[in-house]
């Protein structure tokens, strides 16, 4: 506890730590679906066919969700500031490769590299803005950090547009430099990293858990992104990936439960708060993080609409759940138990989705869209907070990282499955 409590910061430092942390959140978030409107431009460009461009968004979740996991233990190794700047950099330098690719095959690799890079940011920014607030502020912090990882998603689609508008599709990526820089150096000063034990000597690294990991992940996550493609279980690929990730999985959970230093630590899980947070979070990804997707995707392909009006549509929604977050953590401070505003959030997530299943058609107009999407802001800042502070609630030292990558992974996994 007394480590924990060392991380604690007060006054301007802890404002430019949160700080930087959202802003580290918002560069992976934003990465994410800022490319998805500007495809058809990289086809063009590249040569690539439609199959080919959708590898550049596929690499990158690949990469991703396959680093998510091993967070926890790479901070313990390297220190949190020097892998969490390590991966800023990664992040940024894949950024300006990502717009000098002169090939599809170019492109998806850099992408990939991209998405290990961003693994990192993610998670340890959650966990450096839990860190850095004391235990009774925390439904505060996580409202904070909220405000960027709900917003990202909404912000991708018409700025990507906005972009490709205006200039060209490299830009996407150029922008992400200057922030990634600023975020390097705020890092570097003010982030610190706690200490807990030693590190893992290199012949005693579990190599065959991280292989473990790589294939199992790996393959879930092409199954979830290709799957829908390839018309599911009728295609062979998808159906061995299926059963590699299968046995994966559970030659996976065998070896980290055995070995003495494992890769990942399953045993957190044996906290009730966590697995309960973890559950949840796939079904909050499942459900209102997929909308993020789903409903500019609609408005296009069926409505007509362009990449801006799409973007611009779920704006309203994206303010309506800023305005909450303040709100929810001020109730949760005061003592309103989590349970309570999370139940309260999937009632909500009901009445959206019902909403959504009626109003639906081709001749759908604008207007029809706004309070579905305003009951969605709402639900969505009455479940992001609570369950992340449910989650991480009874945690304590190196457990916080460990508990919040696997909540990070579930969100991904929940978002992507439906995604596809």
């Amino acid at each position: 506890m007394q480590q924990m409590e060392s991380l604690v910061e007060y006054g301007s430092r802890r404002v430019i730590i949160t700080i930087t942390a959202i802003i580290c959140a918002l560069l992976e978030i934003v990465d994410t679906t800022i490319v998805n409107v500007a495809l058809n431009d990289m086809r063009g460009s590249l040569g690539a066919t439609l199959t080919e461009v959708g590898w550049v968004v596929t690499a990158y979740a690949i990469g991703n969700v396959i680093i998510v996991p091993m967070t926890s233990w790479l901070s313990q190794q390297f220190g949190r500031r020097n892998y969490f700047a390590a991966s800023i950099i990664m992040f940024t330098i894949c950024s300006f490769l990502c717009g000098n690719a002169t090939g599809i095959v170019e492109l998806v690799i850099f992408r990939f590299l991209q998405g290990v890079g961003g693994g990192a940011l993610l998670v340890t920014s959650q966990t450096i803005i839990t860190e850095s607030y004391p235990p009774e502020k925390r439904g505060m912090a996580q409202a904070i950090y909220g405000l960027g990882v709900i917003i990202g998603p909404t912000l991708g689609p018409p700025l990507g547009g906005y972009i490709v508008y205006h200039s060209t599709w490299p830009d996407i990526f150029y922008i992400n430099i200057p922030i990634g820089v600023i975020a390097t150096l705020l890092t570097l000063q003010y982030v610190r990293s706690p200490k807990y034990g030693e590190k893992t000597a290199v012949g005693d690294v579990d190599w065959l858990g991280i292989a473990l990991l790589a294939v199992t992940v790996g393959s879930l996550q092409y199954v979830l992104e290709k799957g829908q493609d390839d018309d599911w279980f009728s295609d062979s690929l998808i159906l061995s990936l299926t059963v590699i990730a299968g046995l994966g999985l559970y030659f996976f959970i065998w070896r980290e439960l055995t070995y003495k230093k494992p890769i990942v630590e399953l045993r957190v899980l044996k906290n009730g708060n966590l697995r309960v947070g973890t559950i949840l979070s796939f079904i909050m990804g499942f459900g209102l993080y997929g909308s993020t997707f789903i409903i500019p995707l609609y408005t296009q392909s069926i409505l007509g609409w362009t990449a801006q009006q799409a973007g611009m549509l779920m704006v309203p929604a994206a303010l309506t759940t800023a305005f909450m977050m303040p709100i929810i953590g001020t109730l949760l401070q005061k003592g309103v138990p989590q349970q309570y505003l999370a139940a309260s959030g999937f009632i909500l997530f009901a009445v959206f989705t019902f909403w959504g299943y009626v109003i639906l058609t081709p001749d759908t107009n604008a207007d029809d869209f706004f309070w579905m999407l305003i009951v969605r802001g709402v639900g969505m800042g009455m479940l992001f907070i609570p369950i992340t502070t449910l989650s991480l609630s009874t945690l304590k030292g190196q457990q916080i990282g460990q508990g919040a990558a696997f909540t990070g992974m579930m969100r991904q996994l929940g978002d992507r499955s439906v995604l596809r």
